[in-house]
């Protein structure tokens, strides 16, 4: 189960019009997990994700393995072998990292996981590393900065640049250890941690970011979008000042396990060990001094399937990548939403200087969302917006999609979790995308020869829309109706213009 080709799969292993291609299997010191991956090569989607928290870094004895650590890692890699070959997925990369690496039996383990028919591999700690950078820099095209992947086991500190990965380290500081190193006080382990970190050459002020990956960096940024009420739930891509890291550093350390337990997004497990790294993250902005953390939900596992995509994949832009794999077993191929964004790129106030990729992206969701029932539609659109792992954005750039997905199915009253995430006049240009989809849309039904026989452009004082003769039967009351919204929201006045057939389509 390593070959890098992929067989065919029949329809009946596919996931909402997605077939599950390669799976990563990661044997971590905390918990071992298999995920599927389908979709975008760029932007992966996840279609099955299970973990076994078999704790394989705790309980360890004069450096062997606990047995019944190994027992339940083993009874989760039988069962993911099988669902491996009912699905008929060959492409499988099964690694394994500081438990497995430290353990003097950790051979032993793995031949017990050929066994299920798997074909592990260790990760050195440069390794796993380098890979975990790789993930964020998949994840943040152009980062430049450090990585902190937390695991059970062990951190991984490493620096990034120019789309590279730089120095790297390996220590023991993994979540499992961190109540070793806990010292009379929060003070106090700042300081002992700070201290492991500045033997290790880690004391230098970084040029960006420190980017945090791992499941226990992400719990945290959990409880940060908690305490914040945020409308958005996905952990990826939070952005944190420095004093507010710290905040959150210091607040989270005197928590209880019982207080952090009310946030239902936190299990148990995350509850017990959170406290813990509000003196690591401190001791790491000490050390540091990021202006800002940003927390990645892409790190080993992504890194993985990124290193090995050719070059100009990994050019791509992750959004655009993702929303186009999406809204296309939807109903919109991206030259659909290439065109339209073509079409309706007047529809923007004077001035506007926002993101093409954004309005390209959110092109694409509007239009895949009018393939959903009607009365569901505007809030399952406004949901993929806000809520969907979306790679390379913002939570105001989350709205901006939001909101054009709503004006175009005729809603301009935005909701509140939209209206929340940017200012009024962005999210006014977004009305105005959508109000111009919506336009092209009813003009002709989404036809080809819609597009290739109108065109929408501002004229001083006026929003025109022009038609050529010999398709002038289109124009009716709904999409005059339309054009006058529209240019009342721009402050523009409507016209329609008849014009001689084959001036569009030959401008």
């Amino acid at each position: 189960m390593t070959g890098l080709g992929t067989r065919k799969v029949d329809r009946e292993g596919a996931f909402a019009g997605n077939r599950p291609q390669r799976a990563i299997i990661d044997i971590g010191s905390n918990s071992v997990r298999m995920v599927l991956y389908g979709g975008s090569l760029r932007a992966p989607e996840t279609l099955f994700n299970e973990k076994v928290m078999a704790r394989l870094g705790s309980g360890m004895k004069k450096g062997k393995l606990a047995p019944q650590s190994v027992e339940l890692a083993l009874r989760g890699l039988r069962r993911w072998a099988q669902i491996l070959a009912d699905l008929g997925i060959d492409d499988v990369d099964t690694v394994a990292t500081a438990a497995v690496r430290e353990a003097r039996d950790g051979g032993d383990f793995l031949d017990q996981v050929r066994a299920c028919g798997l074909s592990p591999r260790i990760l050195s700690g440069e390794e796993e590393a380098r890979v975990s950078a790789r993930g964020v820099l998949g994840a943040f095209p152009g980062a430049l900065g450090a990585v902190a992947d937390l695991g059970g086991g062990s951190l991984e500190l490493v620096r990034i640049g120019d789309g590279e990965v730089a120095r790297c380290v390996s220590l023991p500081l993994g979540s499992l250890r961190l109540a070793e190193l806990a010292g009379t006080s929060f003070d106090d382990s700042v300081r002992r941690l700070g201290k492991i970190l500045r033997e290790a050459g880690w004391s230098e002020p970084l040029p960006g970011p420190l980017y945090l990956v791992g499941g226990s960096w992400r719990a945290l940024a959990v409880q940060a979008l908690h305490q914040r009420r945020s409308v958005l739930t996905d952990p990826h891509g939070l952005e944190l000042a420095r004093k507010d890291a710290r905040r959150l550093a210091r607040k989270v350390a005197g928590m209880t396990p019982e207080q952090l337990r009310r946030n239902p997004r936190l299990s148990s497990s995350r509850a017990e060990t959170l406290p813990l790294l509000g003196p690591l993250l401190e001791a790491l902005l000490e050390r540091l001094k990021p202006e800002r953390v940003m927390f990645s939900s892409w790190g080993l596992r992504e890194g993985l399937l990124f290193d090995r995509l050719p070059p100009e994949q990994q050019a791509q832009d992750p959004l655009l990548a993702g929303v186009a794999e999406f809204a296309n077993m939807r109903g919109c191929p991206p030259t659909l939403a290439a065109r339209v964004a073509g079409w309706t790129v007047d529809a923007m106030p004077p001035g506007w200087a926002g993101s093409e990729r954004v309005r390209l992206a959110a092109t694409s969701l509007a239009l895949a969302s009018m393939q959903i029932e009607p009365n569901l539609r505007i809030g399952l659109g406004i949901d993929w917006a806000l809520q969907k792992r979306w790679v390379g954005i913002s939570g105001e750039e989350r709205a901006l999609m939001a909101a054009t997905i709503a004006a175009n199915g005729n809603q301009l009253e935005l909701p509140v979790q939209v209206a929340s995430l940017a200012a009024r006049e962005r999210l006014e240009a977004a009305i105005c995308w959508g109000l111009a989809i919506r336009l092209w849309r009813r003009l002709g039904g989404r036809s080809r020869a819609s597009l290739q026989s109108s065109r929408l452009s501002v004229e001083r004082d006026r929003l025109v829309l022009r038609v050529e003769e010999g398709r002038a039967v289109l124009v009716g009351l709904p999409n005059e109706k339309d054009l006058a919204n529209l240019a009342a929201r721009m402050g523009l006045k409507p016209e329609m213009r008849i014009v001689p057939d084959g001036v569009l389509r030959n401008a």
